[in-house]
C-alpha cells in the first residue's frame, strides 16, 4: 500500500510538474513478480486519486522486458555488465567482514577475475549469475535541486547488482532506460536515493543519453526526531483514509509543506500548493511528521466545508436526513466527518440524560419556554432560569447541557437546543423524577 514517504515524494513530484506546466508520469515498477500484485497496483492508483494527483501517462515495467533486454545486451558489449557468482550467503559474509574491519562494504569486482574453468565449475553448481553495472572511478556530480552541489568519487561505491539471478532486471537499470525513452527531465525521490543517482548518472551516460536533473528530498521523522513509527496503523493512504477517517487534503495540506519554509495550513483544495511550490523551500533537515498536526488540519478542513460538498458523504454514512442546518451547527465540534453521528445519535435519538441535580432540573423544565422555538428561545430561557436560581455560568449551563445531551462538552447550545426540539427537551428534562 503506497506509505506517507512514498505519498509525499509523489505529491512534491506532482507539484512541481504542474507548477511548471510539465507532464507527471505514473511508473509501476513490477519486474518482480512475486512482490508485484494486481492489488497493489489498483491500491496505488486509488490512493494518488484520492489525494487529487492525477497523472498525464502510465507505464509498467512488466510490459517493457523485451526493451531492457535490447539495453542489457548493449551494455554487455560494451563491458560495463558483468556477472558474479557469489550467493546472497557469501555476499553477506564479506560485508560483515568489511564493516568489521571499519572498511566500507563494498564488492571487490572478484567476479571479473574469475577463470573459465571457475565460472563452468560454479554453473555446473546449478550456480546461476547476477549482473552488476561496472562503475568507472572517477568523479561523479551533479547540482541537486535540494541538497545544492552533490559529489562522488566512483572508487567509493559498490558496482549495483542490476540483474537478479533469474534474469530479472531490478529497478536501477529499469529505472533509468524508462527515463531515457520517455524523456524524463526530472526526477524527485528520497534523499536514502543519492548514492544510487551517483550509480544511474553514470548508466546513463553509459547508454548515451544525457542525464536528467534531480531533487532528493529529506526523509520523514516522526514528532521527536526519531524514525517513523506506526503509531497511525500501517500509515498507509488506505489506512488513512478507511481506518483513520482522514480527508485527502488534510494529509496533501501536511505532506505539501513538510520540510519546507512555507507554514504548514489547512487547504480545501490544492491549486494554491501549486502556486506555492519550490524547490528553494525545501530544508535538508528531516522533516518531522506529528499526527496531531494531521488531526488539527482535518479538523480545520472540516469546519471550512460547506454542505454541498458533504451531504452525499452523509447519506453514505447513513444519515441522508441530516440537513446543512444540523452539518452548520455541529461542525465546529468535528474532528473528522464521522464525528457527526455521535451529534446526530445527541440530538435525535434516545440518550441517558445526566442529572446529579433533580431540584435545579424541574425548576428549569418548568422554566423551558413555549413553542414555536426560535433563534433566541436558549437565551430567553437561560436568562428566566437564572433570575428564578440565582445560577449563572458554569453552575447554570453545565447541568442544563447534561440533562440535555448526557454529555459535558460539544456544540453550542443555542443551536444544540434547536436540534434537539422541544418533545425531545422536555422528555430529558422530566428525567428528573427518576433521579429524584
Amino acid at each position: 500500500m503506497l506509505h506517507v514517504g512514498n505519498a509525499r515524494t509523489a505529491l512534491i513530484t506532482w507539484l512541481f510538474a504542474r507548477s511548471q506546466g510539465g507532464r507527471f508520469l505514473l511508473r509501476i515498477d513490477d519486474t518482480d513478480p512475486e512482490r508485484s500484485k494486481t492489488e497493489y497496483e489498483l491500491a496505488i492508483e486509488d490512493s494518488l486519486i484520492w489525494l487529487g494527483l492525477n497523472w498525464d501517462e502510465k507505464a509498467n515495467q512488466k510490459d517493457r522486458l523485451t526493451r531492457y533486454d535490447a539495453q542489457i545486451e548493449k551494455l554487455k558489449a560494451d563491458g560495463r555488465l558483468y556477472p558474479c557468482y557469489e550467493t546472497s550467503e557469501e555476499l553477506g559474509l564479506m560485508r560483515k567482514a568489511l564493516l568489521g574491519r571499519g572498511k566500507p562494504p563494498i564488492y571487490d569486482r572478484a567476479a571479473l577475475e574469475l577463470t573459465d574453468a571457475q565460472i563452468a565449475k560454479y554453473e555446473a553448481e546449478g550456480r546461476q549469475p547476477h549482473w552488476r553495472f561496472k562503475l568507472l572511478h572517477e568523479t561523479i556530480e551533479w547540482t541537486d535541486h535540494i541538497r545544492g552541489e552533490v559529489k562522488f568519487e566512483g572508487t567509493d561505491l559498490s558496482d549495483p547488482v542490476v540483474i537478479r539471478e533469474d534474469g530479472s532486471p531490478l529497478y536501477h537499470l529499469c529505472s533509468v532506460i524508462d527515463d531515457i525513452d520517455f524523456d524524463i527531465t526530472h526526477v524527485i525521490r528520497g534523499e536514502d536515493h543519492v548514492s544510487n543517482t551517483a550509480a544511474h548518472i553514470q548508466m546513463f551516460e553509459a547508454l548515451g543519453a544525457t542525464p536528467p536533473e534531480f531533487a532528493h528530498n529529506a526523509l520523514i521523522s516522526d514528532a521527536e526526531g526519531g524514525k517513523l513509527s506506526k503509531r497511525l496503523g500501517s500509515l498507509s493512504i488506505r489506512d488513512l483514509r478507511e481506518e483513520e477517517g482522514l480527508e485527502a487534503m488534510a494529509i496533501t495540506s501536511l505532506l505539501a509543506r513538510l520540510g519546507t519554509s512555507d507554514p504548514i495550513e489547512a487547504f480545501t483544495t490544492i491549486e494554491p500548493l501549486v502556486k506555492s511550490f519550490s524547490f528553494s523551500k525545501f530544508s535538508r533537515a528531516s522533516a518531522k511528521f506529528d499526527p496531531a498536526e494531521l488531526f488539527r488540519l482535518n479538523a480545520k478542513i472540516i469546519h471550512d466545508t460547506p454542505f454541498d460538498s458533504v451531504n452525499v458523504r452523509l447519506a453514505e454514512i447513513g444519515l441522508p436526513d441530516l440537513d446543512e442546518e444540523f452539518w452548520n451547527a455541529v461542525k465546529p465540534n468535528l474532528e473528522k466527518i464521522a464525528d457527526i453521528k455521535e451529534w446526530w445519535h445527541v440530538a435525535r435519538e434516545d440518550i441517558a440524560p445526566v442529572i446529579e441535580d433533580p431540584d435545579f432540573i424541574a425548576e428549569a423544565a418548568q422554566l423551558l419556554p413555549a413553542e414555536p422555538w426560535n433563534n433566541e428561545t436558549w437565551m430567553n430561557w437561560a436568562n428566566a432560569v437564572k433570575e428564578k436560581t440565582g445560577r449563572k455560568g458554569k453552575q447554570l449551563f453545565m447541568p442544563l447541557r447534561q440533562a440535555l445531551t448526557g454529555m459535558d462538552h460539544g456544540p453550542e447550545l443555542s443551536d444544540l437546543l434547536l436540534l434537539i426540539g422541544p418533545e425531545k427537551a422536555k422528555e430529558r428534562l422530566s428525567q428528573h423524577k427518576k433521579a429524584a
